[in-house]
């Protein structure tokens, strides 16, 4: 159980009224005999009745320890305080069967200002011990700061006497070896730009003679070079020309033997034609001298009025050839000096034929009666 004991306005050992709040932890002790007094005690009771019965006893040693103390020993040992108190209020809540776990001082108040002037006190006895001590030790401060000034520009005296001595001594030291290193600079100086005029002598050499060897090599470049252009000139143009002139003469020889070979050709050809052409037409003629002599041995041997056949058979034939001509002309306007009409045209036109005839095939149409008739009608 959780408990806080409150004592106000409680006058202490001075007489200053003083309200003080603690916090305490209690429970019931288990032992038997312990739990036994407890349940004497507590039987009939709720837990708050507990508390208050513990609570009031707690708060009456509170106020009876606060009587013997004074304001400073509270304030300032609130542990000690909180331990004399739990170590006075055992025993009697013990024998009621509970038991204080834990006791603290949550809080000491007055209404008067007490402790605040208590503080204020002690703060300004604090803060003149304080400033006391700082114009004490500034004091000192000052003394030895005097002093460790004194000291230092004496040592800093003889410290800047010393560098002087030495810084002449260096200056002196300085410029001997300054003039020795001049004199070694120079003789070195001296001795560097011989040995460079040699080295550059060396290296001029070098490269005259790298010069020389280089154009040999150029030299020797070159004429291999001359050489292949001559090879290349040969490769890429004098062989190529010997080769297309023997090309060409190769050609024009070739040309001249395909020129005799077509004229022996052609010739043989025309030849050939012409003997094909002389058998043919010996052959057409006798064929057709054969043929004649065929027709006029049959026309003999027919008689005339075979002939007249034939020559009937013929005359279709001949007047169509006659008369292709005029079957591309459209119209035929017949003119006549004699006053006349076109049947006697037609009939004068008609006994001119047998004449035609007969001046064409040697047949004379008269001797056939209907012509006769025809031509005699006319007459």
């Amino acid at each position: 159980m959780t408990l806080q004991p409150r004592c106000e306005d409680v006058e202490t050992a001075e007489g200053v009224a003083l309200t003080v709040t603690g916090v305490a932890q209690v429970k019931i002790m288990t032992e038997k005999e312990l739990l036994a007094v407890a349940c004497e005690q507590f039987l009939g009771k709720n837990v708050q009745d507990v508390k208050n019965v513990v609570l009031q006893t707690l708060e009456g040693h509170l106020r009876s320890i606060l009587g013997t103390l004074t304001v400073e020993q509270i304030y300032q040992d609130r542990d000690q305080f909180a331990k004399l108190v739990r170590e006075v209020a055992a025993p009697d809540v013990g024998r009621m069967g509970i038991e204080i776990l834990s006791f603290t001082i949550k809080d000491v108040y007055d209404k008067v200002d007490y402790l605040s002037s208590l503080g204020k006190t002690q703060t300004a006895a604090v803060r003149r011990d304080a400033d006391i001590g700082v114009a004490e030790a500034e004091r000192d401060a000052g003394i030895r700061e005097a002093e460790c000034k004194k000291e230092m520009l004496d040592v800093k005296f003889m410290a800047d006497t010393k560098i002087a001595d030495s810084r002449r001594a260096f200056e002196l030291q300085k410029a001997a070896f300054t003039e020795e290193v001049n004199i070694k600079t120079a003789e070195a100086q001296l001795a560097y730009e011989l040995q460079s005029a040699r080295e550059q002598q060396k290296i001029r050499q070098e490269e005259i003679e790298i010069e020389v060897v280089q154009r040999k090599k150029q030299i020797d470049v070159e004429e291999k070079e001359i050489i292949r252009k001559e090879k290349e000139l040969i490769a890429t143009v004098k062989r190529p020309a010997e080769a297309e002139a023997y090309r060409i003469q190769q050609i024009a020889e070739g040309e001249k033997v395909r020129r005799v070979l077509l004229a022996q050709a052609e010739a043989e050809k025309i030849r050939k034609i012409g003997e094909a052409e002389a058998f043919v037409i010996e052959a057409i003629g006798m064929a057709e001298a054969e043929r004649m002599k065929l027709k006029a041995e049959a026309l003999q041997s027919y008689g005339e009025a075979a002939q007249l056949a034939l020559v009937l058979d013929a005359l279709p034939e001949i007047a169509a050839k006659v008369a292709a001509p005029l079957s591309r002309v459209d119209e035929i306007v017949v003119l006549s000096g004699e006053s006349g009409n076109v049947t006697s045209e037609v009939n004068r036109l008609l006994a001119e034929i047998p004449a035609s005839v007969r001046a064409i095939t040697g047949v004379d149409l008269t001797k056939i009666p209907l012509i006769q008739k025809a031509t005699g009608a006319q007459a």
